[in-house]
């Protein structure tokens, strides 16, 4: 596997243990619809979150919230509209990012909450 995969991964498994002790359940990860994937997908309360995770090795190209384009954005839509119809849900959808970076040894999580909006 691609290094830059391996670390993607790496991101998600971080979000996801990030996630679980802020206190929300994880209902899916990598959840798929047509084209788009979704990372996780969490509940708290009467929330869902709809999380994309962004991991970047270095901060030298922007930070991994910015790699976050209006077509994922688009896809990551569709995708929540899909699993929501299917799954019966009635919460308040919200869509969040996990950006994480390498400092150094170590990786600094940052949870941006309503990240976007797509509407």
């Amino acid at each position: 596997m691609a290094e830059h995969n391996e670390l993607g991964k790496l991101g998600e498994e971080m979000a996801v243990e990030f996630l679980t002790k802020e206190g929300y359940t994880i209902l899916e990860t990598n959840w798929t619809f047509q084209k788009a994937e979704i990372d996780i997908i969490a509940q708290k309360e009467n929330i869902l979150a709809i999380v994309e995770v962004k991991t970047r090795s270095s901060l030298d190209f922007g930070l991994p919230q910015d790699f976050v384009k209006p077509k994922k954005i688009q896809l990551l839509v569709k995708a929540v509209d899909a699993f929501v119809n299917q799954k019966n849900i009635d919460l308040e959808v919200r869509f969040d990012i996990i950006a994480i970076h390498k400092e150094d040894k170590s990786f600094v999580i940052e949870h941006l909450i309503d990240a976007f909006y797509y509407f």
